[in-house]
């Protein structure tokens, strides 16, 4: 090994970062100050495949509570494929959402069952009971923007997630709202938007995801959080801003794609991608910067 390399102190710093990361608490942590909803603002719901995708789903979801006050409504479609961890699940969603400054609603005491693609074909009685049972939760909330996963997010729940929500709104007359697909498994082809993410946004998302103490514990990936939102900012730059763009000075980022759902139609919100920056990078307010 050649000494002299520089990146070799850099590689094994976020190594060792890492490593001391495993020792940080899981929940414990005093709550960020609370901030007061403002009703006249976009509400937000979002429709976490499991408990803990409310933190991964959550970086816009976190400013628009923060910057302008809206009101985030979390909405677990599962609470995980064992059994003998659902109750425990809600406990720690619970927890995550409390500690962010989220709210919590269920659709069912232990959440649906068998949110996959198979299970859509091959049981259409089924799905169409959790079909009905999650367009009434959208009617009942009513949300000006509504987060769930993309087409090709590969987790299997997440896939079935997103389908069942678009059966939902297919049975839904007169009803618009705000489209908002979200990653993490898998990379959506057409992302419009990335957002910037101050630091201290990325820790307390990362302090939130640690509520979550059972998944986190056979694989610590809220510590692998900002790492992946450094990325989203490499990626976001060409895929959001056009090939060969140059990349915008933001250190963490997510990406989403926004669309328009209006009496049964999808359509597209703009031409070109947008950055969305910080509240503290320029003068313009989130919902100027979202129009």
């Amino acid at each position: 090994m050649d000494p002299s390399n520089p990146y070799r102190d850099y590689t094994q710093t976020i190594t060792k970062i890492f490593q001391e990361g495993l020792s940080l608490p899981h929940g414990g942590m005093k709550k960020p100050d609370s901030i007061p909803i403002d009703f006249s603002s976009p509400k937000v719901l979002i429709l976490a495949p499991h408990p803990d995708d409310e933190c991964v789903m959550g970086s816009l979801p976190l400013r628009l509570r923060r910057e302008v006050g809206s009101q985030v409504i979390t909405l677990p479609i599962t609470l995980g494929s064992n059994p003998d961890r659902k109750d425990e699940r809600m406990g720690e969603i619970q927890a995550a959402c409390e500690w962010i400054g989220f709210d919590l609603e269920v659709i069912e005491d232990r959440g649906l069952d068998n949110i996959n693609p198979c299970f859509r074909l091959e049981n259409q009685e089924e799905w169409k009971f959790s079909t009905t049972k999650l367009a009434n939760a959208i009617v009942k909330n009513n949300p000006d923007m509504l987060f769930f996963p993309n087409a090709t997010d590969w987790n299997q729940t997440h896939l079935g997630v997103h389908l069942l929500v678009m059966d939902a709104l297919s049975t839904l007359n007169s009803f618009s709202t705000i489209l908002v697909e979200t990653e993490f498994w898998g990379q959506m082809k057409d992302p419009n938007l990335m957002v910037e993410s101050s630091s201290d946004e990325v820790a307390d998302l990362v302090a939130a995801l640690s509520h979550h103490r059972g998944e986190i514990k056979r694989n610590p990936f809220h510590l692998r959080l900002p790492a992946w939102m450094q990325d989203n900012v490499r990626r976001g730059a060409e895929v959001v801003g056009g090939q060969g763009g140059k990349a915008p000075k933001f250190d963490f980022a997510t990406l989403y794609k926004l669309s328009r759902w209006e009496d049964g139609h999808q359509y597209r919100l703009w031409d070109h991608g947008k950055f969305l920056a910080h509240a503290m990078s320029g003068n313009k307010s989130i919902l100027d910067q979202l129009k």
